[in-house]
């Protein structure tokens, strides 16, 4: 998820969870009897509602209708970004006059899990690369065995895989997000004779 989308993400909670929070207050305070125009008791929907309602029928339905049908295909849409992953098909590393330089993000992504893979205490790992050529990034999903020093998976990680991509990518600075799964290692295969 980008930067921006998660941002986004925050302001249209925050905004929901303020217009929620305000209107059960409301609803409470109206229930307790602490609104003088409104005593506890009362129906929500009095007279002047119901007549609004019914002057403006049948179009205000429709409206609601409307309304209804903007708000649900928002919220689709919210919900298909979350699940839309942000990774790069190829990132291009020189573009000149003498030609243009692509890596592949799935050939650059293969070999930062192979190299993950190399340490005896990764039982498997894959990565995904997204961003742009000047602001590259990773996000590795490693499963570990549960026995393994989590510091020597840390120190391969910093020592070995994310170096080699910075020298791949030509860049000082490539931040990464590695989600680690702690499973056992699979049971040793006996062979028989």
């Amino acid at each position: 998820m980008s930067r921006k989308t998660g941002r986004g993400n925050r302001w249209g909670l925050a905004l929901v969870g303020l217009i929620l929070t305000l209107l059960g207050a409301l609803a409470l305070a109206r229930g307790l009897g602490a609104i003088p125009a409104a005593p506890a008791g009362t129906p929500m929907a009095d007279g002047g509602l119901r007549s609004f309602f019914a002057r403006t029928s049948p179009w205000i339905w429709w409206a609601v209708a409307l309304v209804s049908i903007v708000v649900a295909l928002l919220a689709l849409r919210w919900l298909f970004a979350q699940g839309r992953r942000d990774t790069r098909g190829s990132l291009r590393l020189e573009s000149g006059p003498g030609g243009v330089t692509e890596v592949s993000a799935g050939g650059m992504a293969h070999a930062v899990a192979a190299d993950l893979e190399s340490n005896p205490a990764v039982l498997s790992a894959s990565a995904d690369l997204a961003g742009t050529r000047r602001r590259p990034a990773v996000r590795l999903r490693v499963v570990a065995d549960e026995r393994a020093p989590m510091d020597e998976l840390a120190d391969h990680l910093a020592r070995v895989a994310i170096p080699h991509m910075r020298e791949a990518l030509e860049v000082d600075h490539v931040p990464a997000v590695a989600r680690v799964s702690l499973e056992p290692s699979p049971a040793p295969q006996r062979v028989v004779q």
